[in-house]
């Protein structure tokens, strides 16, 4: 197995690194000249570059991302801990990636970024190509032979939820390990039946989680939770949505919730709501989106006019997950009746009675219906009608008009990190449905493993978890460290979603037919992955956002 592994991968790919900044940097400056107008960057040039603009998004974030590899190798490194799995996933990542940059990366199925597509000359890209460690990368890291290797590494391995040290501590590594039992005996054996019958997730699930702790991760001890780390909240989303996306995804809405009080919040409101939420007395629902409205918030329509002592808000919300079960509403709404943009935006704390299977709205101010999903389930979507809902005004986020749009967003890090955690759980779980089944499944006298392009998808997919998780990881540290992180954020979640959705697509394609029946997890499992690219930001908001901040250089 050794005459597959390259000598020295981290001396070549450090030198390779430098010679992709080049090309980043080239095609930045390019991009920037052409849409700077009066010394700013131009909305309107932004749009009409929109191609180029988007090619470097993910250029970036592949860049990105193989910065977070050579960090992880390193690591490794020095603790003595980089093995042949380490090493054979870490040359492909680099082979593999550098290979998209150069001929194109995919954006979605039928989008390929590039180089000319940003601007670069066929000079630069011809630099590119002929450097010295990016043609021997390209040419020998990621061959038939390394991922054959790499999967006969994973088969010995199978049942395990990783392949590879993940570079986190002991203590993040017992995180995992306890999240990983109870997705292994409370979730996986119950998530398809409750996909199939479109049912909510079992009240004594989110008991068992609210007792360890999964709603109060991150809000610190003197409000009743954990005080844990984001990253730490990144293992234990990964881990729950491995076992299904539906149950890691319970936390999130607590997670926007407590976000928002935490950094918009009066001390009186921190003091009322986040001890309720740690515990999950408290079970709030995000409540923003619009019909017509999707990724563009500051055109909001629902109003809050205050009369007297309280708000009367009036409108429609849709994509409203877990809205029946919930008991708080953080919601969205325009104050200003004269503003036609974000300004004009406040965010409420609105309550509202629990709902049974019965009467899933028992109250008369708020209507719901269901919007049925292919995946997702659990929690079930709604379209919610708010007639005359009355709010306290003391339920004004930071009891402030006009800063609902600013409080919102300082959440969105927190949330892209944690979905792009949630996208390593569900591409984690694809891999391991794939691999199981091309060992039991046999086909002209062998196990379908032991067909190179079966080995050599599912070692892509193990490369492409580790990856993304490293990107993940890279971002919950920065937050951790009160650094900015919305563009390594975005970039997180921008390649969690397409690893999960290439992983489940893949995965099905190794079940043939049966995957394609309902009555195979991976069906799930394919559904689930749909969604990743669409919420929290659609892969086309997530990479404009994330080209205006490499061209605005901040």
């Amino acid at each position: 197995m050794t005459d597959t592994l390259l000598p020295d991968p981290t001396d070549l790919s450090a030198a390779a690194l430098g010679t992709l900044e080049t090309l980043r940097t080239a095609a930045t400056e390019r991009l920037r000249k052409s849409t700077r107008a009066r010394g700013r960057i131009s909305a309107a040039l932004l749009e009409e570059h929109q191609t180029a603009a988007h090619a470097l998004a993910w250029l970036a974030t592949c860049a990105e991302a193989l910065r977070q590899m050579h960090g992880w190798a390193l690591r490794l490194e020095a603790e003595g801990r980089f093995g042949e799995t380490e090493r054979l996933i870490f040359q492909i990542a680099f082979g593999e990636y550098l290979a998209q940059i150069a001929g194109g990366i995919p954006m979605s199925q039928g989008e390929i970024a590039r180089p000319q597509d940003m601007g670069l000359s066929e000079s630069e890209q011809d630099a590119f190509r002929g450097d010295a460690a990016v043609s021997a990368l390209v040419r020998g890291a990621n061959t038939q032979a390394a991922r054959g290797a790499l999967a006969e590494l994973m088969c010995a391995q199978a049942g395990h939820a990783t392949f590879g040290a993940t570079g986190l501590d002991d203590e993040q590594e017992m995180i995992r390990a306890q999240f990983r039992r109870y997705a292994d005996e409370r979730v996986i054996p119950n998530a398809h039946g409750w996909h199939l019958e479109d049912a909510l997730i079992p009240a004594e699930i989110i008991s068992e989680l609210a007792e360890m702790g999964v709603f109060g991760l991150t809000i610190p001890e003197e409000f009743g939770g954990l005080g844990m780390s984001k990253t730490s909240m990144v293992v234990v989303s990964e881990e729950l949505s491995r076992g299904w996306i539906g149950v890691g995804s319970l936390a999130t809405r607590s997670e926007i919730a407590a976000e928002l009080i935490l950094s918009g919040g009066t001390e009186a409101q921190k003091a009322r709501w986040l001890p309720g939420i740690a515990s999950a007395d408290i079970l709030p629902t995000a409540v923003f989106t619009e019909p017509n409205t999707g990724s563009d918030l500051g055109a909001l329509r629902t109003r809050a006019l205050k009369e007297g002592d309280h708000y009367v808000i009036t409108g429609s919300k849709t994509w409203i997950t877990h809205a029946a079960r919930a008991n708080l509403m953080t919601l969205l709404a325009r104050t200003d009746p004269d503003s036609s943009d974000w300004r004009g935006l406040s965010m409420f704390l609105a309550e509202k009675r629990p709902g049974s299977e019965e009467a899933p709205f028992p109250d008369p101010a708020i209507d719901g219906t269901e919007i049925p999903v292919l995946g997702y389930r659990g929690m079930k979507e709604y379209e919610l009608a708010l007639d005359a809902l009355r709010v306290p005004a003391g339920n004004l986020l930071g009891e402030a008009e006009g800063q609902g749009f600013k409080q919102l967003m300082r959440t969105f890090e927190a949330a892209r990190i944690q979905t792009a955690a949630r996208a390593i759980g569900v591409a984690q779980s694809a891999l391991e449905e794939g691999l199981r089944y091309a060992q039991e499944r046999r086909q002209f006298g062998k196990p379908l493993i032991a067909f190179p392009r079966v080995s050599g998808k599912l070692a892509m997919m193990a490369v492409e978890v580790m990856v993304a998780r490293q990107l993940t990881y890279h971002a919950a540290r920065a937050r951790d460290g009160n650094r900015r992180c919305d563009l390594e954020a975005g970039m997180a979640k921008l390649l969690g979603a397409r690893v999960a959705w290439a992983a489940a697509d893949n995965a099905l394609q190794i079940h043939g037919g049966n995957g394609f029946a309902l009555e195979y997890p991976i069906s799930r499992i394919l559904c689930d992955a749909r969604i990743l690219n669409i919420f929290e930001g659609a892969a086309e908001i997530q990479a404009q956002v994330i080209a205006r901040r490499l061209l605005e250089g901040s």
